[in-house]
């Protein structure tokens, strides 16, 4: 017997007029990423609605995924999260195309560990050496996912940009202790130098739109400060001179653990203003600065964010507060928040805590 004919369905994107086929079972965010078409996204499993599109014709079947994510009511409206609907017929969505979402091959590489920084009490600094026969090309903004031996996947911020690959090439990532946590257990206790990882990468559409000339807010809370990092030596590369300021939360000031390079280059940027702001200052910490919820120092600052753009980056209930609060009471302009939450497994899937991001 012969097996029939691969089925594939199309699905055209409005207003841009793009088309690009889909694999039967296969989510519409998978396919687009293959053929290098830009659309939103973060997380890439149903856990942080980076990807909500519109359906504007046809019929999809969603996999598992996050009622706040995109809520039963959004589904009956029509809305679709791209990663994990599968089309059952032709479509046509309704989604904002992202220029250079696409623009590098995602790749699949050995790493080689080439330093561990101990960086604050729960986060260390990995440098991972790339492979010198593959051209790893990336947007500073963007993530890759580390394989585990049983398929699971791990995502992290590439906290350093393109320019600053190095000799030989490396890229940095910050990593947050998740206690029980099947990868950043390994990492705290048993990871060592010259240990080999497989990653895959890049992936992500957090990354500076290039076609504005608008002033930025650069918002991160915890590890959500890798990829603002990452733009901040991007700006820097780019002889920038847009107004930035930039905004990082922490609980203690021992978890601000890039608070020195954050005031050297607001010291040698004069484009550049850094504000510390601490939601839980010790006694012995010695704070005098801001204090309280991130997002609400930069409302404070800005009452009027409708001529601003936001890229802002860290934990789900921080990126969704400022989106809410900074549309709904600073009139920012919901296409001019741009946000990458850094989703946990836990976060993913709220009865297994055990496992990390």
């Amino acid at each position: 017997m012969h097996a029939g004919p691969a089925v594939t369905f199309q699905i055209s994107l409005k207003p841009s007029g793009r088309e690009f086929e889909v694999d039967r079972d296969e989510p519409i965010l998978a396919a687009a990423i293959r053929q290098g078409v830009g659309l939103p996204y973060g997380c890439r499993d149903g856990a942080c609605g980076s990807c909500k599109s519109r359906l504007l014709e046809g019929r999809v079947i969603h996999g598992a995924h996050q009622l706040k994510a995109l809520s039963a009511a959004e589904e009956d409206a029509g809305l679709i999260l791209t990663c994990c609907a599968t089309p059952q017929t032709d479509c046509v969505v309704e989604a904002r195309t992202v220029p250079g979402a696409g623009e590098y091959p995602v790749l699949k590489m050995p790493s080689r560990v080439i330093s561990i920084e101990r960086a604050a009490p729960d986060v260390v600094v990995l440098r991972m050496q790339l492979p010198a026969n593959q051209n790893f090309q990336y947007r500073a903004g963007q993530y890759i996912e580390f394989i585990l031996r049983d398929g699971a996947r791990r995502s992290y911020s590439m906290a350093n940009a393109p320019h600053r690959l190095g000799s030989p090439p490396a890229i940095e990532l910050h990593l947050r202790h998740m206690p029980g946590g099947k990868f950043t257990d390994s990492v705290f206790s048993t990871l060592k130098e010259k240990d080999i990882l497989r990653m895959e990468g890049p992936f992500g559409s957090f990354f500076l739109r290039e076609d504005s000339d608008k002033p930025l807010i650069l918002l991160a809370s915890g590890t959500g400060f890798a990829p603002i990092q990452a733009l901040i030596e991007h700006l820097q590369a780019k002889d920038n001179h847009r107004p930035v300021v930039l905004y990082w939360g922490c609980r203690r000031k021992a978890d601000l653990y890039r608070h020195d390079w954050c005031q050297q280059q607001a010291a040698s940027s004069p484009w550049l203003r850094y504000v510390p702001v601490l939601s839980e200052p010790a006694a012995d910490d010695g704070w005098d600065g801001r204090a309280g919820f991130v997002h609400h120092a930069v409302m404070a600052d800005w009452p009027d964010l409708s001529r601003h753009e936001v890229y802002a980056c860290g934990t789900p209930v921080m990126v969704d507060s400022a989106q809410r609060d900074f549309m709904a009471r600073c009139a920012l302009p919901a296409e001019a928040f741009f946000a990458d939450s850094f989703v946990s497994e836990a976060d993913k899937h709220p009865a297994r805590v055990t496992q990390d991001a």
